[in-house]
């Protein structure tokens, strides 16, 4: 009961509570625990308080409403412990939410996400706007337009989805296969597990041809698989970042159409950096996603459906399995469906939209081209310098090198999580290891985007450099 009441006492000693006030109770050692501003007046003699109260009153008005004005200031922490302790709540607020963001600068080298240059970070911090008013649908008309400049196609079809990756990757399997439908997926890398694994959710028979890590198909062998499984869908990543593969595309669209398949590719480690051509090449279906060489925030994923795409999801016998996912509602959304008015679907990511559509807007500027030329350059300059430390390059195909994410073999004798700690400790530099299949295999260095820069491939290889010199090796 004393400790509690101590506590009452100094909290009030912030709020002009005289001493005669308080209860009897209160020892005069309680009291002394008060605020010392306060003890001015407690220990001041009687005679001495009677000759203050002679002055002006205006000057003790002023006196005192400055003393309340430095006391409000330095007592507004107990002011507010005062109220919590008065609050209804149970749970009080965390402590780590009364201290300021704080996030370190560090130099993005992995797989992504990438660095985002100061003009899309600008275009994502700009004013909220409603996500039906007018304006809203003029950036996403205008995101969609980006989108057909970087896929290269002229489909109606196009959209961002609101999510990463996974998001694109999840809507084109849910929208064109149904349970029970035959899907062929390449599986040379994690992506081709994580496909396989959501058209196993929805209730597909998932056929899986498996290779290596940057292993690459023939056309003969896909093929054969396909009239073997007759699927109604075919997986193919373009980009397959856990391995560091650029896996070619041409004559697969062929091989789809005979035998009335759709195709569809993965490009979200590979858009921007690698020659792809939607519409020439007939891909059926084509996602990517915002944070690797498009250099916007994770959080946004194009994608894009073919009209043999459209009569095959628009002609289902059964819902998608997912409603937020829908292309019924998000085509309408998106105002790709002919409707006159867009109707309400869900909130979607308005900066995030914001900074996609810079993104976008600064590849078309650079043009494509020389965004494939850049890479490619960049990416060759890099690989000699890795060479020249020694290191083996884990696709040995020049031509099959992912120029956005270049995988290396881990050195003999290294332990891999070490050098990559003592990297980011000592050089604030993220590159990162295997995903999926690849755990222990390789090292993953991402130079892509506004990264992609013989500039920061030097510091990677800096770094890279400072790390065989200082971490232990074994004598194995």
């Amino acid at each position: 009961m004393t400790h509690a009441l101590t506590h009452q006492v100094k909290d009030l000693s912030v709020l002009n509570v005289h001493p005669n006030s308080l209860p009897s109770s209160v020892s005069a050692s309680l009291i002394g625990d008060l605020h010392p501003c306060r003890l001015l007046w407690f220990r001041t003699p009687a005679v001495m308080q009677r000759a203050l109260f002679g002055r002006s009153a205006s000057l003790a008005q002023l006196a005192a409403a400055a003393l309340d004005g430095i006391l409000a200031a330095r007592s507004a922490p107990l002011l507010q412990r005062l109220e919590r302790s008065m609050s209804s709540v149970s749970i009080p607020p965390p402590e780590c939410m009364l201290r300021p963001l704080e996030v370190p600068v560090r130099y993005l080298f992995g797989p992504g996400p990438s660095n985002v240059p100061p003009r899309v970070l600008a275009a994502g911090s700009k004013p909220i706007i409603g996500h039906l008013h007018p304006e809203m649908y003029e950036i996403m008309n205008d995101i969609k337009k980006g989108i057909q400049y970087a896929f290269q196609t002229e489909n109606n079809m196009t959209i961002s989805m609101s999510g990463s990756g996974h998001a694109a990757m999840e809507c084109a399997v849910f929208n064109v296969v149904e349970p029970g439908e035959s899907v062929l997926i390449t599986v040379n890398g994690i992506w081709g597990e994580r496909v396989a694994e959501i058209a196993e959710r929805l209730g597909a028979n998932v056929h899986r041809l498996v290779k290596a890590p940057g292993g690459c198909y023939t056309n003969k062998e896909i093929e054969q698989a396909i009239e073997k499984h007759k699927p109604v869908l075919f997986f193919l990543a373009h980009g397959e970042s856990s391995a560091g593969l650029c896996h070619p595309v041409d004559g697969f669209g062929d091989i789809c159409r005979k035998h009335n398949c759709l195709f569809l590719v993965d490009t979200v480690a590979s858009l921007g950096a690698a020659p792809i051509f939607m519409d020439k090449q007939k891909i059926d279906i084509l996602y990517t996603g915002s944070q690797k060489a498009l250099n916007a925030p994770p959080g946004t994923a194009p994608i894009s459906f073919n009209d043999r795409a459209c009569n095959k999801m628009f002609n289902r016998k059964t819902k998608p399995v997912s409603y937020l996912f829908d292309m019924t509602h998000l085509s309408n959304y998106w105002g790709c469906d002919g409707s006159p008015t867009r109707g309400y679907h869900h909130t979607g990511p308005v900066s995030g939209f914001f900074a996609l559509r810079e993104s976008l807007a600064i590849l078309a500027e650079r043009g494509l081209e020389e965004s494939w030329r850049k890479h490619k350059e960049v990416a060759a300059y890099f690989y000699k310098g890795l060479e020249d430390l020694g290191l083996k390059l884990f696709i040995p195909d020049k031509e099959l090198r992912l120029p956005s994410v270049t995988t290396i073999c881990i050195p003999e004798g290294y332990e891999w999580r070490e050098m990559l700690t003592y990297i980011m400790k000592n050089h604030q530099m993220e590159i990162t290891g295997g995903l999926g299949p690849s755990v222990g295999m390789v090292m993953r260095i991402g130079l892509m985007g506004y990264n992609c820069e013989k500039t920061n491939a030097d510091k990677a290889l800096h770094a890279l450099a400072d790390a065989l010199k200082n971490c232990k090796k074994s004598k194995a």
